[in-house]
């Protein structure tokens, strides 16, 4: 019996199947805001940067201070002889608008964007509470400083200030601000802070210096057309028309208003606004966007 040869069979081989090429990346555009993410890490920055150089910081708050005094002078200004009530305060918005855009484009600093910066900081990890504390004092003093040195030259300075139409209107807006409640002060106090600085996360958010400046301009405009109270510009409006009767007595109307803890005492009221701004920006602002960023980074 003869056995047929077998016919010899090559093993198969499988070839590596060819790697996948990955997906380009879309090319981010560069006019595209910035994530929430993004947005809060540089918020921290500055808010570290600041926090850790404190020479700087007191003048960088001084001349937030000074800045937000000119809006005050400019605001009251323009809306002298203006009988309407909505377009006074219209008016008196634009002309306002325009200091924070000032504070953020220049690099100065301003007390309540600087409690909802550190406190995000300080929440992050970034910052420690005593450095958030010795951050926050140097803000407000070189702020009410800053204020109340620039609105005291424009006071020493008369003139056009004396005029009766504007020294009324001077002496009607401080007493309006200094005259309002507890409850209410505080409360309006919370009401500009939410605008105020949530238009200054916004500032962070966006990409082009015109968004920025659109974004730094709505916060204070909506503040002073809504008619809420803010802690360094209060100093600023209450303070006037009692430096104008300092300086030039019988020169201007009569005015209630104090330096104290009275009804109409300056005070009071700076004591209950500079609460109600952090409760409205660092507690009702930076908290919830420090969260969305922390919930979101989770989610990945």
């Amino acid at each position: 019996m003869t056995v047929a040869p077998q016919r010899h069979v090559p093993p198969t081989t499988t070839s590596p199947a060819p790697a996948a090429t990955p997906r380009p990346r879309p090319e981010r555009d560069e006019l595209e805001i910035w994530g929430i993410g993004e947005m809060v890490d540089r918020v921290i920055a500055v808010a570290v940067e600041k926090a850790h150089r404190p020479t700087s910081m007191l003048l960088r708050s001084l001349i937030g201070g000074t800045m937000v005094a000119f809006g005050v002078l400019l605001s009251t200004t323009v809306s002298t002889g203006i009988t309407t009530p909505g377009l006074s305060s219209m008016v008196m918005g634009l002309a306002f608008g325009f200091s924070f855009v000032l504070i953020l484009v220049s690099g100065a600093s301003l007390i309540t964007a600087d409690m909802a910066a550190g406190l995000i900081a300080v929440l992050s990890g970034r910052l420690g509470w005593a450095h958030y504390l010795r951050f926050l004092t140097l803000g407000l003093v070189g702020n009410l400083a800053g204020a109340l040195g620039f609105i005291t030259v424009a006071a020493a300075a008369g003139g056009p200030y004396l005029a009766k139409p504007f020294a009324t209107n001077v002496v009607a807006i401080g007493t309006a601000k200094s005259g309002a409640g507890n409850t209410s002060a505080f409360l309006l106090a919370i009401l500009c802070t939410w605008f105020l600085q949530t238009a200054m996360f916004m500032f962070f958010k966006a990409r082009t210096d015109v968004a920025r400046m659109g974004f730094a301009f709505y916060g204070p405009f909506a503040f002073v057309v809504g008619g809420t109270q803010h802690v360094i510009a209060n100093i600023a409006f209450i303070a006037f028309p009692m430096l104008l009767g300092a300086f030039h007595p019988g020169a201007i109307p009569a005015t209630p208003i104090t330096w104290g803890l009275g009804e109409h005492g300056l005070l009071r009221n700076l004591a209950l606004t500079t609460a109600g701004n952090f409760v409205g920006g660092a507690l009702l602002v930076a908290v919830p966007f420090w969260l969305v960023a922390r919930l979101m980074r989770q989610d990945r």
